[in-house]
């Protein structure tokens, strides 16, 4: 039995640890949320959804689980999610900026309107930005701390998305890798991890899935399907110890679909 027990603390990877999840209410977030509390967190999800929200908390343990209503375009609410880690357990280990839109589908720039470009920009970009910042400012004084955001395939590649989700995610990249170089002297590593599509309400509802799902898209990965649990699983291993000489890294999730070229490979395509 103390084998089993020693063994049990072992697998809890983040024992002790604190986290803000922003966009945690569902989809990539939730599942994070979920993982990150099983494996000893104490875990602060901050959204917009409220009722969905408060529900993942109801399920996960009370005493350990706090919703915040957090608009990360709002820097008051940024500032406010993490000062609620910060007082109600003591410090910030992990900030997980999450929170996305997929905004307009209209591939044709002539027509795209210039206020949905720019809310796209700030709700994934200026969030993240504005993640970072407030995440920084309580972990410098700790010299230590582990900053995640999420990016996308549309990162590294053109012409998978809109113009203005494709430019929010280049521009999370680019801002993980600057504030991974500044933050460093701190002890602060920040890295960006970037899925494939995700079967969630945002990617359904953005590429109009029918029942086939994110399971009809291109995929390099035969018989496998990418799940938001299989996302959380790497935004683990970048919140853990285990990664604690990464930094400036984007962790591609993807089964491969970036390095190839579907459309002109001397491998036969199944």
């Amino acid at each position: 039995m103390t084998n089993f027990l020693l063994l049990s603390a072992a697998a809890r990877r983040l024992e002790g640890k604190v986290a803000v999840i922003t966009g945690g209410a569902s989809g990539i977030g939730e599942s994070t949320a979920r993982l990150f509390s099983r494996h000893g967190a104490k875990v602060v999800i901050a959204d917009v959804q409220d009722d969905l929200g408060q529900s993942v908390c109801r399920d996960l343990n009370p005493s350990s689980t706090t919703f915040i209503h957090c608009d990360v375009t709002n820097e008051k609410d940024v500032e406010n999610a993490v000062n609620t880690a910060t007082t109600k357990y003591g410090k910030l280990d992990i900030m997980f900026n999450n929170a996305g839109i997929s905004g307009v589908v209209n591939p044709n720039i002539l027509v795209n309107n210039k206020a949905d470009f720019e809310q796209v920009l700030k709700v994934n970009l200026v969030g993240v930005f504005l993640g970072i910042k407030h995440a920084a400012r309580v972990m410098m004084g700790a010299r230590k701390g582990t900053i995640i955001n999420t990016a996308s395939v549309c990162s590294i590649i053109g012409g998978g998305a809109s113009h203005a989700y494709t430019s929010s995610k280049h521009g999370v990249e680019g801002l993980t890798k600057n504030t991974a170089v500044e933050l460093g002297k701190y002890g602060i590593r920040v890295n960006c991890v970037s899925p494939y599509l995700v079967e969630t309400s945002m990617t359904k509802k953005f590429f109009k899935f029918d029942d086939e799902g994110v399971g009809g898209a291109y995929s390099n990965l035969n018989g496998v399907v990418l799940k938001a649990e299989d996302v959380a699983e790497a935004v683990l291993y970048l919140g853990s110890d285990e990664s604690k000489y990464v930094s400036g890294h984007n962790l591609i999730v993807d089964g491969g679909y970036t390095i190839t070229n579907s459309g002109f490979c001397i491998f036969e395509q199944s």
